[in-house]
């Protein structure tokens, strides 16, 4: 998982709750994605860390 992109909706489902919190926390912090793969904005582990640690707040 250490290098694995993946979408906010992935990672919500990767850590069961809803793809909406983690939206909400990456708008709140102002992260932008670490790359485009399409339409779509991926995030990286370190990324997804910063967001799962605000979402436990």
């Amino acid at each position: 998982m250490a290098d694995e992109m993946m979408s906010a909706g992935k990672w919500a489902k990767e850590w069961g709750i809803p793809e909406t919190t983690v939206k909400k926390a990456i708008k709140e912090l102002g992260i932008e994605a670490d790359a485009k793969k399409g339409a779509c904005s991926v995030y990286g582990a370190a990324t997804a860390a910063k967001i799962k640690k605000a979402i436990k707040k």
